[in-house]
């Protein structure tokens, strides 16, 4: 099968997952919602915008004059890790959730072209949020979310109304063990051989296993997810594009001391939803959050990192009554209020 039928099945894979999560709302939305509360349909918006030259793909949906939420993803997926949880905020926020560069669908300019860093990335999704007219926002962080995320929050915590992270590190302790000690040999010595040890987390069974590890039931985990996230990655390129990426998260701790002092000064809001059962962000790097945000809610779920394929409902939940109590977003608007906003 050549990459065109790969890209085209993957395609097809999206499309069929966006509407089994629609399906999957309505049956699990009443836990979701306070009694008597309405349920408003919602529809999914896929757009793209110019960020410095580079397409940037995103998914939109909810109220244009609503509260924001920033849906930031992780590894080695795209705004598709969304795709069961923004029908069940919708109605009531306005939920964007980009694609970075070398991600899903967005750009994946050559390495010659882009500098593939943390520090880039936050960059291009800064200017993102100015581009589709997102001037203060929650955060969902998830995995490389939450490096890029608190990159923004630091630089303009006036923008950042609450977050909410999952399975996404801040501190030390989340990244001692074992996962990660191949990794950080390789942030020491940038040669080959270690480069070879990494190569193996880019193919199948690493991405497969990235959704399986940890669930209660990986019946409830649709193959779709690690296939269309697979079939990104095999694109000419991209697994290259990606190991730059694990080196370049080595610039990562040393930022720590910086967003825990954003955290103590500003307390912003937060809400902690982790997968326990996590062998690659495990709850070692979930509690400490609470030393600098004794206030935030913390919630250890029991599954996995990608939390979202088996919990979402519970996670939306969550969410809901957290940001109702923080945004005080009030009555949902109007329905001559809703629509979608953004560039086309």
């Amino acid at each position: 099968m050549n990459f065109l039928s790969i890209t085209r099945l993957a395609v097809a894979a999206v499309a069929f997952a966006i509407a089994s999560a629609g399906a999957n709302a309505a049956t699990g939305l009443s836990s979701a919602r306070s009694t008597n509360e309405p349920i408003s349909p919602t529809s999914v918006s896929y757009r793209s915008v110019s960020v410095d030259g580079l397409n940037i793909f995103y998914r939109e949906a909810g109220p244009k004059n609503a509260p924001t939420l920033l849906l930031l993803h992780g590894f080695p997926t795209s705004s598709q890790m969304f795709r069961n949880l923004i029908p069940l905020l919708a109605d009531r926020y306005r939920v964007i959730a980009p694609d970075y560069p070398g991600f899903g669908q967005s750009d994946m300019p050559s390495q010659e072209k882009f500098k593939y860093s943390f520090d880039s990335l936050a960059e291009v999704i800064d200017k993102f949020t100015v581009a589709v007219g997102a001037k203060n926002f929650a955060l969902y962080l998830q995995d490389y979310g939450a490096p890029i995320g608190y990159r923004i929050a630091v630089a303009h915590p006036e923008r950042i109304s609450a977050i909410i992270v999952q399975n996404g590190n801040a501190y030390d302790e989340g990244l001692d063990n074992e996962f990660w000690t191949p990794i950080k040999t390789y942030w020491k010595n940038k040669s080959e051989a270690n480069a070879a040890k990494l190569r193996p987390l880019f193919e199948p069974a690493a991405t497969k296993w990235q959704y399986t590890e940890g669930m209660r039931d990986v019946s409830h985990v649709s193959p779709d997810a690690w296939t269309v996230d697979q079939a990104y990655m095999d694109r000419p390129g991209n697994k290259d594009i990606q190991l730059e990426l694990f080196y370049s998260y080595g610039t990562n701790p040393g930022h720590y001391p910086a967003w825990q002092a954003y955290f103590r000064k500003y307390q912003p809001p937060m809400l902690i939803v982790w997968g326990k059962n996590d062998k690659i962000f495990p709850p070692a790097g979930a509690t400490p959050y609470l030393r600098d945000l004794p206030k935030a809610e913390l919630h250890l779920l029991d599954t996995g990192h990608f939390a979202l394929e088996e919990d979402s409902v519970v996670i939306a939940k969550l969410m809901r009554g957290f940001l109702q109590r923080q945004l005080k977003a009030g009555k949902p608007p109007k329905a001559s209020d809703r629509g979608n906003s953004g560039a086309n």
